[in-house]
């Protein structure tokens, strides 16, 4: 069956009428393949788009770690404006769109693995598109060369705990102290196993391993610097997935909050916001996570020239904060995850603050967000797009709100 592509969709496989899903197309396309359902699972292209080029990555047909290497880059960055775009005309919204700060390749600095055993050793890497075949990505050129380096040391990790009847989970983040590797779904914890995971932290030089939830050996802090604070990260905390990208958005909130000497930090994680904006203003960093907001405490506490923090463990989601709790406060930073901020913006939109800074890694629930905001009085003065997801559908953003004393 043949078919033309009319459009991207959201997570960046081509569109054709039907609607069909065809992935690894392009706008303009006519392919060739069989339709199952709604889908085109390998399609042929039988005339390609001349914004078609060569994925720079050996791995990209395979791997599902990168969807769309075959788009010109000029061309995706445009693609991922319009879907910020359409996602705020769909609520009605207009605001000027700066562009798109995009991280370089080779920057990601987090990555989770997939690992399992086989006959001669063991395979680490990601898992094939829309399949559970793991393949091995030797010549990634997404991740950071310190993350690709680490390869042979999980696939010894895999060796050591893993059984030959299931994956294991190897989450790896590059931190100031070195390597800080969890290891989850493997081989339950005996005193054997215990020594062995020592020695093994002792000869790969690892900052931290992390063993199914428990610490196995903690060699150094694995401390990241957000500002003047130095975070030693809870196991599996959130971080912004490149350094590059995490600078952008910070400078983007920093542009928000300005002048602002009292500052609420929803979502607040360990800090990624919070230290920065106390070298000017007093924070209060409220997130529902305890050890994380324990270790940007730890930080703050550490670091010279910051002022006050205050840090409050609260689910945001079932308690957000009331507008009486805004009052005297001259700016808001909100970063929710994926699902956005429903319940604590119907609040924020009651609320008579100047100044809101709202970082998002879905525009979807964005823009729902922020069309509350905006019945609620508030204006929203631009966007900035941040691309830290090299070649991927993903897309992250941040937003300026203001309005008037009441």
């Amino acid at each position: 069956m043949k078919i033309k592509i009319d459009r991207l969709g959201l997570f960046g496989d081509g569109v054709a009428d039907g609607p069909v899903f065809a992935s690894m197309t392009l706008p303009g396309e006519v392919v060739e393949g069989d339709v199952v359902g709604d889908k085109m699972a390998t399609p042929r292209i039988v005339e390609p788009s001349p914004d078609r080029v060569k994925p720079p990555c050996s791995h990209f047909k395979s791997c599902g770690g990168c969807s769309m290497q075959h788009l010109r880059e000029d061309k995706l960055a445009e693609w991922k404006l319009d879907v910020v775009r359409n996602a705020l005309t769909a609520r009605e919204i207009t605001a000027p769109i700066s562009g798109i700060h995009t991280s370089p390749a080779s920057s990601r600095r987090r990555a989770s693995f997939s690992g399992k055993r086989t006959k001669s050793g063991a395979m680490v890497g990601f898992h094939q598109r829309a399949s559970d075949v793991l393949i091995e990505v030797p010549n990634c050129k997404l991740l950071h060369p310190d993350l690709m380096a680490s390869l042979p040391i999980l696939q010894d990790l895999v060796i050591t705990g893993a059984s030959r009847k299931a994956e294991i989970s190897l989450v790896v983040t590059l931190t100031e102290g070195g390597l800080d590797v969890a290891v989850s779904r493997a081989k339950d914890m005996d005193r054997g196993l215990l020594e062995t995971l020592v020695a093994k932290a002792e000869q790969h030089d690892l900052a931290r391993l992390t063993w199914n939830d428990e610490p196995v050996a903690t060699r150094r802090p694995p401390v990241v610097q957000f500002g003047k604070g130095k975070v030693a990260l809870p196991p599996g905390a959130f971080l912004q997935a490149t350094e590059d990208g995490e600078m952008a958005l910070l400078a983007s909130v920093k542009d928000v909050v300005a002048d602002a000497k009292t500052v609420i930090d929803l979502f607040a994680g360990c800090g990624t916001f919070s230290l920065p904006l106390a070298e000017d203003a007093m924070v209060r960093a409220v997130e529902g996570e305890g050890d994380m907001l324990e270790a940007l405490d730890k930080g703050w506490r550490k670091a010279k020239g910051l002022k006050t923090i205050v840090s409050e463990t609260r689910d945001l989601y079932r308690r957000p904060l009331l507008p009486d709790e805004f009052k005297k406060i001259d700016a808001v930073v909100l970063d929710p995850p994926r699902a956005g901020a429903e319940a604590q913006v119907a609040e924020l939109a009651k609320a008579d603050v100047a100044k809101i800074a709202m970082v998002s890694c879905n525009p979807v629930t964005f823009a729902r967000d922020a069309a509350t905001l905006i019945a609620g009085g508030y204006t929203m003065q631009w966007v900035d797009v941040v691309d830290q997801f090299r070649w991927s559908s993903h897309i992250e953003l941040a937003a300026a709100f203001t309005r008037d004393k009441k």
